[in-house]
This record gives structure tokens, C-alpha cells and sequence, in this order.
């Protein structure tokens, strides 16, 4: 029954499709029905795209179907995550980290179809899409696909500092591919693709855009702009630099290990170990390409954009957009920066800046302005010098004279630029890097500060030769001109204004010659300002201890120096004993010149190095609250002199200094600085001769009366000071030779036939004045300018000194004392011991202040005596 039944089921099957048949063969074969395609809209501000494959991803059947098994077998397609999975592994197999099964080249270009076909619109790529959907919202809702392929990825690019983290992260996907095949940059391989086929068609896959950049003169201007904005978009990162990458890889390990690239980190910090021992040449050539390229445009050098925008605002009044549009713009704006380093508000732009400096004077290339200015001096004279470790800059130095004017005042400015930091003095900091980290490890850097620590460390025994003359070098240097030493150019810049207005030249590139700096010596009693004081002193310290850095001393005594002391080594002060020893032979400028540099010392025992070290004993218990400069630690030891305690060694070097100020008016401070007018009105002639034979002073001494009351003063202690430590033969008090060796006992000198005892001539002489007995006109002269001016009133007025004595007389005869003050046979005053003396002060208060003050000064009593010199006197 069942098998009946079954059998009239299938016939009537077969019965109903033979009666369907005629219809179907009607109508044709019947067909697959196709699924429309998927469309993107993620952004719809971007423009809907049509998804590769369908799915946004490479296909799992076609080409890549064995290498999807193979490598991404746990990989479910779409999205494109079957190609990043089947990227990761090529990447992988190229740093030839893959074993076994390598990806097929058919993939591998089914691979890069999908990624070129990709790169046209965001809405192709999902991840990208929906990972920056509110930042494109954000940032760029006018770029639009449809009308611009790939503008809106490129916009996104251009803000990459704004970028969300989610976002930034598959944008610099993208950029690593694009990294690795410029063909997935939509617009770059749409401008390029014609210029890589005529120029570039034998390089490897991924070496194009290097091989373009080699011929960036011969390409097409669409596609140099698209190179450049890759490179823009593509220059904070390593990573994203293929061959700066892989030269590189090795010392990033080494010296940059824990740096997260981004925002030019790692590049910086290659560049901050460059110079390390260690550091491969293949490494630092790259490098050096990729820096000097970046120096070359400004749009490329992301990390100072983005640190100094702010700035170029507000402390310098432009915008990124204005320097990017404008060229002339952008190296003023960039010079700002640097000149105005000091005023920057944001510490990165600070550092950025710094850093560039650093680099600039490591390298010409690195340095624009200076790099383009010498061009033609670089190629005449350091054509053969490689660049770097500023070996071409040091060229440039030592052929100045020679340099056309441009180039020089380019590198003038250089170097006022480079004066502010060690890290700037890149051949002194490599010299000295021992002696940096010994003995200035805890000075901080910036306002010439380590410089300064050298300079304090010259003559230290441990310091290198290398290291010193690297710090002599630069100190020569500094003394061309005031602008070249940063700490005294800041400190006195106010006082040079007021000062020394025109005393330089504003000729770009033409140096002060040391103009500025003798005007602020010549002036610095006028100076306010106390930094400005204590830089010019150290100068003058720098100029006592090496001639060369006195440079209108230097070229004044050139030929001296070098037919007298060309085998003294320079330094301590060795060359300027050598013309001084040899004083009387050198040339009337050079003389004249060492002269002034004499009286300059004698202002400051500091500026002394033999007599601070001998008086140092002396100093410490005389002096010691005494304020150096001006003469005042001098004027406090040679007022101490006669004190029984006294080093001799210190006396003799004391003594030795007074010989200088009565030969010559220029050492004696206090003469120099209060009768200048009268020099140039009464004397002439006798300036013109001066030869250390004391004519200027003899001079003012014939007239003293016209003087004004300020240079008299001065020029009475001059004298005064000249008699009380006279020496026979002295050009200043020769003219009492005679009546010295007349009227003075033996018995007032230390020793027979040796020099007298201190003030022994000066009361000597001035009571054979006072008692009336006969001096030689030219020392009787000498010893009227030498007495206090109260006292010498009597003198000039004959009349007035006889009624004095009169007077003293009767007080004398009323008191009952007998020829005690004054012998009425002789009509002069006379002193018989401490009796005397006693009524001297008793008349003084009483009776006859001024003439007991006449004979008090001028004959004093018969005890040690204690010189006393004006405060404020050389």
C-alpha cells in the first residue's frame, strides 16, 4: 500500500515539472540576484563613499585568500581589518622577523589596490572614519571628498596638535603607510605618480619620494607641493621618516630609548646626543640632511611652531600663517625670538629656541642668515672643510680680515648671538667639557654664567691646555668689541647709552675696535649702575692679565711685542712687565697706551696681582672692611705703612707704586681725575712729553695758584705724599735734592747711605720752612703745594705770619714760659718737646687756631708718624 502510494506522488511530480518546463525555457535561464553595493556615510559632511569590496576591506577569497588563512585566520573581514592584519605581516617580513609562509607579491599589490582606492575618501576607511568623526565635525566640516578627493584626511593631518588620541592614532596609521608606499597618499601619488615614472622608475617600492627629493629641481611644481606638505605632515615623527628611521634605528636605542616619538621628541633628542662618543656617522649624515632641510623652511619645523606660536604673537606681533606667506617676514620673526629669548613667556618656545641656537653653532648650514651671507667666502676659503662640529664657522673665524663685508657682519652677528650661553660656544664647550663638570658643575646655565666660571678657572693648574686656550681664544675675541661680551653688553647697555653715545660704529659688521670699552673705563667714576662696575672691572682684569685683550693696546705694541717679548707666552700678565721692563725702548703709541693700562691698575690692588699677594697679611689686618676700587684698599695700606709691624715686602711694593705716581700724573687717580681742565689749559705742551719724568706734575706745580681748588687739593697731596716718602733722584722733588742733603741729619735715614726714613724729609724740610731758613725757590715751592691750604695762607701772606708770631709771642710771654714757641731774638717758632706741643694745642683752642695748625701740620713733634692720604686718592 505504502510503495502505491509513493509511486503516485512522484508521478505527479514529474507530471507538474514536465508541464513547467515550456515556461522556464520561455523565459531563459534564471539569474543570481546581486546585493547592491554598501555605502559609507559616517561623516556626511565628507561625502557618502562606496566601500571597497563591499565590506571596506581586501577580499578573503581573491588573491589574499591562502595569506588570510595562512597569517589572519582569526581575522573576520570587513572594516579593514583583514589589511591592517596582512600589513602588520609584511611589515614583519621586511624586518625579516616572519618564519615559514611569506605573503605573496599578488596580495601584496591586491593589498595596495584596496589602499589607494581607499586613501580617496575618509568614508572609505571605517576605523578612520568613526575614530574622527567629531574632530572632522570639529576642525574640518568644509573639506568635502566628493569635490576634493583626500582633502579631508589632509585636513586632518594639517591639525594633528588638535587631534583627539583615538583619532590621532589612526591618522598616523594611515601616515605610516603612507610612509612605507606614496601611493596611498591620494593626492601626493596623483601629483607625482608622472614624475616617478620619467625620473624614478628603476627604484625600489617605498624609495620614491627619496628619489624625488634628490631631484626635487627637475619635478613638476604640483607635485613639489604635495611633497612638501607630506613632509610638513610627516616631520614630527621618526617613524614616519622611512630613512632617517632605519639609519637611526641603532642610536635611538642607545641614547633615546625612553623617549615616545612624537612632536619631533626622538629627532631632538638624536640631535642633543650627536655629538656623543658613540654616535654613528650614518646616524648624524642623515640627520644633518633632514636638520638642514627643516632650517631651510620653517613650515617644517613642527616643534618650535607649536611651542612659539603664542609668542610670535604676542612678543613679536606676528602669526604662523603670516612668517608661512611671507619670507622676509619669517626671518625677522624668527630673529625676534632669538634676541628676545630672555622675554619669552613659554618655557618650550624658550627651549626650542635655545636649541636651535645650540645647533646653529654647531653648523653653518644650521644658521641661515649666516649660511647664505658667506656662501662665497665659504667656498674661497673652507671648500675643503666638512661641516659640523662648527669646524666651517671656526674658518670663517680665522679668515675675518679677509671676508667680504657681508659675510662678516653676518658673522659678527653670529657671534653676538652665540655670546649668551656655553652651549652656544660649541668648540669651547667640547674643550672644556672636563672642567664644566668639575669645576662649574653647580652654575647654571644661560647669561654667559659657566663662560664666567672658566674665565674664574684660568689659571688653575688643573685646567686643560686645550680647555684654556679655548677660553683665551674667546676672551681676545671678546675684547673686539663690547657686544661680543654678553655680560657686560646687558649690565651696561643703560650706562653706554649715556655714556659712550657715539663711540661705535652702526656700520653692520664693522666692530668697535675696544672704543666702548675704554670709554666706559675712562668713565667709570660716572657709572651708576654696580653690575655694570663689576663687568667693567673684570674687563679690566682680562686686559691686565693678557694684553691681547686690550686691542688698541695690542695693535699699538704690536711691533714692540715683537721685537721685545715675542718669546714671553701671553697670560699673568708676563707681556706688559716685559714692555714696561722695556719702557724706554717702545714706540711713543705703544708706550703711551701700556702707561694708561699702568695707571688703570693702580686704581684697584685687584688689578695688581703681585702687590695684592704681598700686602695680603697686611690687607686682612689693616683693611679689612675696606671696599676694593678707587684706590681705597691702597690709600688704607700706604696709610699703615709706618706701622712697626709692616711686612718690608709689602712697603717695597707699595713704594715701588708711589715711584710710578710721582713720575707720571696719569697714576695718581685723584690728579688725573680732578685737574684734566687743567692740564689742557696750562700744560699743554708738557702732556705731549710725557715719558715718566714727571713734566705734567711739575707743571701744575709752577701753577698751583691759577689752579682750580680741586685739582689744588689733589695736587697738595700729591706733593705732600712725594716729600714725606722722598727718594733723592725723584723727578718730582729733585729741585730739594740739594737743600735735602744740606738741612736733613744723616741720622733721618733707615740705614747709612740707604733711603731716608719715612716722613723724615717731609718734617725736615718743613720746619727749615717754618724757621725761616733759606730753600732753593723750586723746592721752597714744593713745599708750600705740599702744606694744607689754612697753613700755606701765611706764607703767601708775609705780613700776616709776622703779626701771628707776635701774638704768639705775647701769649708765650703772659703764659711765663721762655723761648718754648717762639724766640723773640729770631722772631721764629721753635719747639722744645711735649711742653711745647702742649701749649700748641692749649693756643690752638684758645687763641691761635690757624697758626698752630700751620706749625702743628708742617713740623708735627718728633714721634712715629702715620701717613694719611685723601680719601678717594689713587
Amino acid at each position: 500500500m505504502r510503495a502505491t502510494l509513493l509511486a503516485l506522488v512522484l508521478g505527479a511530480h514529474l507530471i507538474l515539472a514536465s508541464a513547467d518546463a515550456p515556461a522556464a525555457a520561455a523565459t531563459g535561464p534564471v539569474k543570481e540576484e546581486v546585493a547592491p553595493p554598501k555605502i559609507s556615510n559616517i561623516i556626511p559632511s565628507a561625502g557618502s563613499a562606496e566601500l571597497y569590496n563591499g565590506s571596506g576591506d581586501v577580499s578573503e577569497t581573491g588573491d589574499c585568500a591562502g595569506d588570510a588563512k595562512a597569517a589572519c585566520k582569526d581575522v573576520i573581514a570587513g572594516e579593514g581589518r583583514l589589511a591592517n592584519c596582512l600589513t602588520k605581516r609584511i611589515r614583519a617580513q621586511r624586518q625579516g622577523n616572519v618564519v615559514g609562509r611569506k605573503v605573496v607579491a599578488k596580495c601584496v599589490e591586491a593589498l595596495a589596490a584596496f589602499k589607494i582606492d581607499r586613501s580617496k575618501k575618509i568614508n572609505k576607511d571605517i576605523s578612520l572614519a568613526k575614530a574622527c568623526k567629531d574632530d572632522v565635525d570639529k576642525l574640518c566640516k568644509d573639506a568635502n571628498d566628493d569635490k576634493a578627493p583626500g582633502s579631508v584626511i589632509s585636513c586632518l593631518m594639517d591639525n594633528k596638535p588638535k587631534l583627539t588620541a583615538s583619532c590621532s592614532a589612526e591618522v598616523f596609521r594611515t601616515q605610516q603607510e603612507v610612509a612605507e608606499d606614496y601611493r596611498f597618499d591620494y593626492k601626493l601619488f596623483t601629483a607625482c605618480k608622472d614624475d616617478v615614472t620619467n625620473l624614478c622608475k628603476d627604484v625600489e617600492q617605498g624609495e620614491e619620494l627619496e628619489c624625488l627629493a634628490q631631484k626635487r629641481i627637475k619635478i613638476s611644481w604640483e607635485c613639489q607641493n604635495q611633497m612638501f606638505r607630506n613632509e610638513k605632515e610627516t616631520s614630527d615623527d621618526i617613524r614616519l621618516s622611512t630613512r632617517l628611521f632605519k639609519k637611526c634605528l641603532t642610536d635611538q636605542q642607545k641614547f633615546c630609548g625612553d623617549v615616545e616619538p612624537g612632536h619631533m621628541r626622538v629627532q631632538e633628542c638624536l640631535e642633543d646626543n650627536i655629538e656623543e662618543a658613540g654616535f654613528s656617522a650614518e646616524c648624524k649624515t642623515e640627520l644633518e640632511g633632514v636638520i638642514a632641510i627643516r632650517v631651510a623652511d620653517f613650515r617644517l619645523d613642527t616643534a618650535l611652531r607649536e611651542a612659539c606660536e603664542i609668542d610670535l604673537k604676542d612678543t613679536c606681533g606676528t602669526t604662523l600663517k603670516e612668517m608661512d606667506e611671507d619670507d622676509n617676514l619669517r626671518k625677522s620673526a624668527l630673529n625676534c625670538l632669538q634676541s628676545l629669548q630672555e622675554e619669552l613667556k613659554n618655557d618650550k618656545c624658550k627651549a626650542e629656541i635655545h636649541r636651535r641656537l645650540a645647533r646653529a653653532a654647531r653648523d653653518i648650514r644650521f644658521d641661515e642668515v649666516l649660511a647664505t651671507a658667506c656662501t662665497d667666502d665659504r667656498n674661497r676659503f673652507c671648500s675643503e672643510v666638512q661641516p659640523g662640529s662648527a669646524r666651517v664657522i671656526r674658518c670663517l673665524q680665522d679668515n675675518r680680515n679677509s671676508l667680504d663685508q657681508k659675510c662678516s657682519a653676518a658673522l659678527f652677528d653670529h657671534e653676538v648671538k652665540m655670546a649668551e650661553d656655553i652651549d652656544f660656544k660649541f668648540p669651547m664647550k667640547r674643550a672644556c667639557a672636563w672642567e664644566i663638570s668639575s669645576f662649574c658643575k653647580n652654575v647654571p646655565h644661560g647669561h654667559a654664567r659657566i663662560v664666567r666660571c672658566l674665565e674664574d678657572q684660568i689659571e688653575n693648574t688643573d685646567m686643560s691646555k686645550e680647555c684654556k686656550d679655548e677660553v683665551m681664544k674667546d676672551m681676545n675675541r671678546m675684547a673686539q668689541d663690547y657686544r661680543l661680551n654678553w655680560r657686560l653688553n646687558h649690565a651696561c647697555e643703560a650706562e653706554i647709552q649715556k655714556l659712550c653715545p657715539n663711540a661705535c660704529s652702526n656700520t653692520p659688521g664693522v666692530t668697535c675696535g675696544g672704543l666702548v670699552l675704554q670709554c666706559l673705563q675712562d668713565k667709570q667714576d660716572n657709572i651708576t649702575n654696580a653690575a655694570c662696575q663689576d663687568e667693567v672691572f673684570y674687563y679690566e682684569l682680562m686686559e691686565v692679565t693678557d694684553f691681547r685683550n686690550d686691542v688698541i693696546l695690542a695693535e699699538a705694541c704690536r711691533n714692540d711685542v715683537e721685537s721685545y717679548c715675542k718669546d714671553i707666552e701671553p697670560g699673568e700678565g708676563r707681556v706688559h712687565q716685559c714692555l714696561r721692563y722695556n719702557k724706554e725702548k717702545l714706540s711713543e703709541q705703544c708706550r703711551n697706551e701700556e702707561m694708561k693700562l699702568a695707571a688703570l691698575e693702580y686704581r684697584d690692588i685687584r688689578l695688581r696681582p703681585k702687590l695684592n699677594k704681598l700686602c695680603s697679611e697686611e690687607k686682612a689686618v689693616y683693611c679689612k672692611d675696606v671696599k676694593p676700587g678707587k684706590a681705597r684698599v691702597i690709600k688704607c695700606l700706604m696709610e699703615n705703612m709706618a706701622q712697626p709691624n709692616f711686612g718690608e715686602e709689602c712697603k717695597e711694593e707699595l713704594q715701588k707704586r708711589e715711584d710710578m705716581m710721582k713720575s707720571d700724573y696719569r697714576y695718581d687717580v685723584g690728579v688725573f681725575t680732578n685737574c684734566e681742565t687743567d692740564v689742557d689749559t696750562y700744560c699743554k705742551e708738557a702732556k705731549t712729553k710725557l715719558r715718566g719724568n714727571a713734566t705734567v706734575l711739575k707743571c701744575l706745580v709752577d701753577n698751583f695758584k691759577s689752579l682750580a681748588e680741586q685739582c689744588q687739593m689733589e695736587m697738595s697731596r700729591a706733593v705732600r705724599l712725594a716729600l714725606w716718602d722722598y727718594k733723592p733722584g725723584a723727578a718730582l722733588t729733585t729741585a730739594c735734592d740739594t737743600d735735602v742733603e744740606a738741612q736733613c741729619p744723616k741720622g733721618s735715614r733707615s740705614r747709612s747711605g740707604a733711603v731716608f726714613t719715612i716722613g723724615a724729609v717731609g718734617r725736615c724740610l718743613s720746619k727749615t720752612l717754618v724757621e725761616g731758613k733759606r730753600l732753593d725757590n723750586k723746592c721752597r715751592a714744593l713745599v708750600l703745594v705740599a702744606a694744607p691750604k689754612d697753613a700755606r695762607v701765611y706764607f703767601d701772606h708775609p705780613e700776616s705770619t709776622s703779626a701771628l708770631i707776635q701774638k704768639i709771642a705775647q701769649v708765650q710771654q703772659a703764659a711765663g714760659l721762655e723761648s718754648v714757641l717762639v724766640d723773640t731774638d729770631s722772631s721764629t717758632v721753635t719747639v722744645t718737646g711735649w711742653v711745647a706741643l702742649a701749649c700748641i694745642i692749649s693756643l690752638i683752642v684758645v687763641f691761635i687756631g690757624g697758626a698752630v695748625m700751620l706749625y702743628k701740620r708742617l713740623v708735627g713733634a718728633e714721634k712715629p708718624h702715620t701717613l694719611h692720604v685723601k680719601s678717594g686718592d689713587a
